[in-house]
């Protein structure tokens, strides 16, 4: 599910569940296992693998678990961006593809953000799918998006090619696929060269506020505004798919578009 390897004492970690690494309870859980084992090393770059980083949250398990499988996956999810986000070592996001939702959300919850060109989109789209955006997922696109695009990026459900999200902050550098690694790998260099506890230090600083934010309701995520009256989320689901749908059409082209709900699981 999350392949590790390491060179010069950095750890890469190579996200590979499935064809979109949807985020499951048991995706959360393994990257935030893995950020926990590899904590001496110098930094982390995290990727995917073939032509998606990652599309987000797993929907389809969402709707099918019910509210049980809710309150067992949020927590999860908050508690796998807090640990990205809050690692006191550098962590560069290796963006191989398209970076959806909460996959966006992963890849900016990291320090320096490398897209490769031409490979796929990066956007929120919480709100397209009728999902109010979760408090912690806030804090960090919060932190990353430049202010003057923060509320479009948010409120519109875009997605946005490598160009123009390094001009609302989302990315920070642009490469040919076939550097995307190396050139991902130098910036944590660059990143690690620095002394750790000054680094340390300076990311909560020039952080503040979003950190604890995220730490504090990372564990504490008790999202409701898909349940109804009984507590079960099978309702909006007439939403959620088609919906899901038109992000998929909008964010891929016909070739890499990602498997769909192709009828009604109620």
């Amino acid at each position: 599910m999350i392949e590790t390897t390491e060179q010069n004492g950095m750890a890469i970690l190579r996200m590979a569940h499935g064809k979109a690494n949807a985020m499951s309870t048991d995706f959360c859980a393994a990257i935030t296992a893995k950020f926990a084992e590899i904590s001496p090393a110098r930094a982390v770059v995290l990727t995917g693998s073939g032509r998606i980083f990652s599309a987000g949250v797993d929907l389809l398990r969402l709707l099918d678990g019910g509210s049980a499988y809710i309150r067992e996956f949020l927590p999860a999810l908050g508690t796998m961006l807090a640990t990205v986000f809050s690692h006191p070592k550098p962590v560069v996001a290796a963006i191989n593809g398209h970076a959806v939702a909460g996959g966006c959300v992963l890849a900016c919850a990291a320090d320096k953000r490398i897209m490769a060109r031409d490979a796929g989109r990066i956007g929120v789209t919480e709100l397209l799918v009728g999902v109010p955006f979760p408090a912690a997922a806030m804090e960090i696109m919060r932190c990353a998006t430049a202010p003057q695009y923060f509320e479009d990026a948010i409120f519109s459900g875009a997605t946005y090619t490598p160009p123009e999200a390094v001009a609302r902050g989302l990315v920070h550098d642009i490469v040919d696929p076939h550097a995307l690694l190396d050139r991902a790998i130098d910036a944590a260099n660059t990143l690690a060269a620095l002394s750790p506890p000054a680094f340390a230090t300076t990311k909560r600083q020039t952080r503040g506020a979003g950190i604890g934010a995220v730490a504090k309701r990372g564990h504490r995520w008790r999202h409701r505004a898909n349940l109804d009256g009984a507590g079960h989320p099978r309702p909006h689901s007439r939403l959620c798919q088609p919906h899901l749908a038109q992000i998929v059409r909008h964010a891929l082209p016909a070739s890499r578009r990602l498997p769909g709900p192709a009828r009604d699981r109620r």
